[in-house]
């Protein structure tokens, strides 16, 4: 029995993957876009990749203390969010990354 014993602890030893190749980011994120009039008086009116106009936007939404307290997923819209937010009071995290690039160009 002895012998059945040490032949199971040799299991095969689980084989290391390769260095994984170091992720470049998608071009589609780093395409410099001009926003529009509403979105550059928040961000600027000069052309900046999608992932600064969001950094900008959200530096804006904690500035001004416009994350809903209770539901910090929540944004709501002061007089310069609302053109951008299609005239709505609140939106979700999520909507405004979509309603930010449909003001992209």
């Amino acid at each position: 029995m002895a012998a059945k014993k040490a032949a199971a602890k040799k299991a095969p030893a689980a084989k290391k993957a390769p260095a994984a190749k170091k992720r470049t980011p998608n071009a589609s994120f780093m395409k410099e876009m001009t926003p529009s009039a509403a979105l550059a008086e928040i961000v600027g009116a000069k052309p900046l990749p999608r992932t600064e106009v969001v950094k900008k936007l959200w530096a804006y939404i904690k500035k001004q203390g416009l994350q809903d307290a209770k539901n910090k997923r929540q944004i709501n819209a002061d007089d310069k969010l609302k053109p951008i937010f299609g005239g709505k009071k609140s939106v979700t995290m999520f909507e405004m990354t979509a309603l930010v690039n449909k003001q992209l160009s």
